[in-house]
């Protein structure tokens, strides 16, 4: 663990109680030295030193405040047509890791409407990926009912889809994509994209919907 999340870290005085209280004092037994936190709104870093602790909380002490950007070089926003929750719980973490800077949901046209997305769970695991990557944030995650909307707010978007118009060859341009759910993107979805704002893989094999927005965030980002 790089740094422990506290909503109220920068202030003089911590209280750490709950769960970070078991993980810190119960599992990790640390009863002295140093414990550095961010709050993943600022770009601060805040080491602290124990004060005081009983059998349910802790409280420290602020000593030092330091600026500490940790961000990804580039920015992408993935426009993700919304799959099983559970597929995407078990993938947000490393799109968190890899640098991702935004996640839209949105419903396409084969996307289950069944399905909704935990927002509060989402972000609980985005907290837990940073504090071990050491990213100083975690990804912005949004929702739009459907692609015509995400289309008119993101108007420079492109579709990542079966093409020879290789991903590799247009990553510098791209800052917005959009992933399709299982059963891929219906023929009227595909059409609202010119031929050059669609890009593939040099496969032909079909990628699940995580694996590709995994794929796709590893060939723009790394």
């Amino acid at each position: 663990m790089q740094f422990s999340y506290h909503k109220d870290s920068s202030k003089d005085l911590l209280i750490v109680e709950g769960e970070l209280y078991k993980y810190l004092f119960k599992i990790r037994r640390e009863k002295q030295g140093e414990f550095y936190f961010r709050n993943l709104q600022d770009k601060n870093i805040y080491k602290y030193k124990l004060i005081s602790i009983d059998r349910k909380k802790a409280i420290l002490e602020l000593i030092e405040k330091k600026e500490l950007l940790v961000e990804p070089k580039k920015y992408l926003h993935i426009g993700w047509s919304v799959i099983d929750p559970k597929v995407i719980e078990k993938s947000i973490a490393a799109l968190n890791e890899l640098g991702v800077s935004k996640i839209t949901f949105f419903y396409a046209y084969y996307s289950q409407k069944k399905y909704k997305i935990n927002f509060d769970r989402l972000e609980k695991l985005l907290i837990n990926s940073s504090t071990q990557c050491g990213r100083s944030s975690i990804i912005e995650l949004d929702f739009c009912d459907n692609l015509d909307l995400f289309l008119t707010k993101y108007q420079n978007s492109y579709m990542f889809n079966f093409s020879d118009n290789l991903i590799d060859n247009k990553k510098e341009d791209i800052n917005t994509i959009i992933i399709g759910p299982e059963g891929g993107f219906y023929l009227d979805e595909i059409k609202q994209f010119n031929n050059d704002k669609i890009v593939g893989i040099d496969s032909n094999l079909i990628l699940r919907s995580e694996t590709a927005t995994i794929a796709v965030a590893s060939k723009v980002l790394i």
